[in-house]
């Protein structure tokens, strides 16, 4: 058995599953506390939940892409010989989920804007509230659309700041 392999497997999944459980809960804190201070989950509002579903899935899918980059890191402070220390790799990891949350926000500006700017004189935020359902799967349809278009482009950035150790070209 390789056991560091397997330790390795065991803080890969502990990592992501700690990082995506603090993620998804500050965001939906602040999706509540900014958007919709007077609606809960309990209070029988499926235009909300569902909403919240759409940009849960969204914040998902963009930490789908950014898990693998900070356990890479992780990876390579235990494989190469330039021993990446606990600080940097919280760094780095730090920096991949803020620009990942910062990718969120722009992604879901974008998707209230544009659907704002296509259905003039519907306000989403107040039809949500009042629980108009299409309009909330209409919306969480479009902020999916979006972040799964988006989400290779966004991997390719964090990965791009992965620090890699650097390679020889031995064919020169």
């Amino acid at each position: 058995m390789q056991t560091k392999l397997l330790t390795l497997a065991f803080i890969e999944i502990a990592l992501a599953i700690l990082i995506s459980v603090l993620i998804l809960f500050i965001s939906f804190k602040i999706l509540q506390r900014v958007f919709f201070k007077d609606v809960a989950l309990g209070e029988n509002n499926m235009a909300f939940s569902v909403f919240t579903a759409g940009i849960i899935l969204s914040i998902g899918i963009i930490l789908s892409e950014i898990i693998p980059s900070i356990t890479n890191i992780v990876r390579l402070s235990m494989s190469t010989e330039d021993e990446i220390s606990f600080g940097k790799i919280i760094q780095y990891s730090g920096l991949y989920l803020l620009i990942g949350f910062g990718f969120a926000v722009v992604i879901n500006t974008s998707v209230f804007l544009l659907f704002s700017a296509l259905t003039k004189g519907v306000n989403e935020f107040k039809d949500i509230q009042r629980n108009n359902l299409s309009t909330a799967i209409v919306v969480s349809a479009t902020l999916l659309s979006i972040t799964l278009i988006a989400k290779d482009s966004i991997s390719l950035l964090i990965s791009a700041l992965v620090p890699y150790p650097e390679a020889s070209n031995f064919l020169m």
